[in-house]
């Protein structure tokens, strides 16, 4: 794991509240304290997040991961658990035990529609109730102000915010033309802090945007510049990837929600997997010593979501990763992970011409037997592709295929975070002058 401590800058105050403050370096632990009491104190409504001076919250716990044997499991590093964590698991568990099924199966589906058309956006996730949005350059206007505009219409209801997301790497990967923070491209060469001074810049805009997630992170690593991951790679090792992952999640995280991508690591599996299942034949123990690494080292720097790519690693699984139930088990029991497991686009299984993987309802189930919490749905997808998917989760449920506590253990996750979210007031705009103090 990346020992990286990162800064915690000190902020202008913005309206209506300061978003943080603090000089010095703050650990993990305290920075997500930090949040955590953030988020309790506005899911309570109170007027201002943070003031000068506060610490940590009143009251916190730290939990040894363990798995159900009553092991400790994964690196070793205590997670601190405060009360504004257990406050909104249990606000979340009250909220997923009044749905319907059809809504916890609506809760766990990411949707996308190309418009930018608030009218039409608004629509689409009233009609559909899903969870989620993922927002690509078909839904990105010419202005910061238009797609703030953009995402309050995608916010049906600001007390239960859907998870907003964007694919905001830097570079290659860009959906935001005016994010001029540098990427993988140079990052992948210079120090742990240049990516954390990176993140928390981009995720600062990401919060201007009133988006909630990004799936900026990439703890792939290679050295291969013939790798279709490369130029997207935060390191060209495991050490080195690690460090810098870990200071992007810390980056990241005062102002939106990191995701790891893409489980158990591309850059061990040669091909796209935008058209196509890349494999490899390494050992587990050679992906505990290699791959691994960067992800333990952002799971460990507190990043909620964990995206599965459709990655066979045959040694370990003849299935995709998405569809694995042992990869997420070695996540969940191995590395410690206790956030939203959500799956790259399941239209690219679609596009890569296997016959098994053709239908995205069945996709989206099995998924979702698998472990995952969250299904994601892009390509080839229209507005009428998030309701079958539902409907396939809801007779999926009813025949037994996927069993109910499953169901309901990803709808509390989702909903978990979309009470963070929430909690956080992303509905506020900071300042337009808001900023890091020089």
């Amino acid at each position: 794991m990346s020992e990286f401590s990162a800064p915690v800058p000190a902020f202008r105050r913005c309206r209506p509240c300061v978003l943080g403050a603090g000089e010095g370096t703050r650990s993990r632990g305290e920075v997500r304290s930090l949040m955590m009491a953030k988020r309790l104190i506005a899911a309570l409504g109170l007027v201002c997040i943070l003031a000068l001076g506060l610490t940590t919250p009143a009251t916190a716990v730290a939990v040894k991961p363990t798995s159900s044997d009553g092991t400790a499991h994964g690196s070793g590093v205590v997670r601190v658990e405060s009360a504004a964590e257990t406050a909104i698991d249990a606000a979340a568990t009250a909220r997923v035990a009044q749905m319907s099924v059809h809504d916890k199966a609506a809760s766990v589906v990411m949707g996308h529609i190309p418009s930018t058309d608030p009218a039409i956006l608004r629509a689409y996730m009233e009609d559909t109730g899903i969870g989620g949005f993922i927002l690509m350059g078909a839904n990105v206007p010419s202005s910061e102000q238009l797609l703030r505009e953009l995402t309050e219409s995608l916010t049906v209801d600001p007390a239960f915010a859907p998870l907003l997301a964007i694919d905001q790497e830097g570079g290659d990967v860009s959906r935001l033309p005016w994010d001029d923070f540098p990427s993988a491209l140079t990052l992948k060469y210079d120090s742990a802090e240049a990516a954390y001074d990176a993140f928390s810049g981009r995720g600062g805009l990401i919060l201007r945007a009133g988006i909630g997630v990004n799936f900026g992170v990439v703890a792939d690593e290679t050295d291969d510049p013939d790798m279709f991951i490369y130029r997207r790679v935060l390191g060209t090792n495991a050490p080195s990837a690690a460090s810098r992952v870990a200071a992007a999640v810390l980056g990241e995280s005062p102002s939106t929600m990191s995701t790891l991508k893409h489980f158990p690591g591309h850059g061990a599996a040669p091909g796209d997997s935008h058209a196509g299942i890349p494999e490899t034949n390494i050992s587990l123990t050679q992906w505990r010593e290699t791959d691994a690494v960067p992800f333990q080292a952002g799971i460990d720097a507190d990043a909620p979501l964990l995206m599965f790519g459709h990655l066979r690693y045959t040694s370990i699984d003849s299935k995709p990763a998405t569809l694995s139930a042992k990869w997420h088990d070695i996540a969940r029991k191995e590395l410690g992970f206790s956030g939203v497991a959500i799956t790259d686009d399941l239209g690219m299984l679609e596009a890569s011409g296997i016959a098994d993987y053709a239908d995205p309802v069945s996709n989206a189930v099995e998924a979702l037997v698998a472990g995952n919490d969250m299904v994601l749905t892009l390509l080839n997808s229209n507005e009428n592709t998030a309701p079958r998917i539902v409907a396939g989760i809801v007779a999926a449920t009813e025949d037994g295929t996927l069993s109910m506590e499953r169901l309901e253990e990803a709808a509390q996750r989702v909903a978990v975070l979309r009470l963070e979210l929430s909690g956080d007031g992303r509905g506020l705009s900071p300042c337009e002058d808001c900023g890091p103090l020089e």
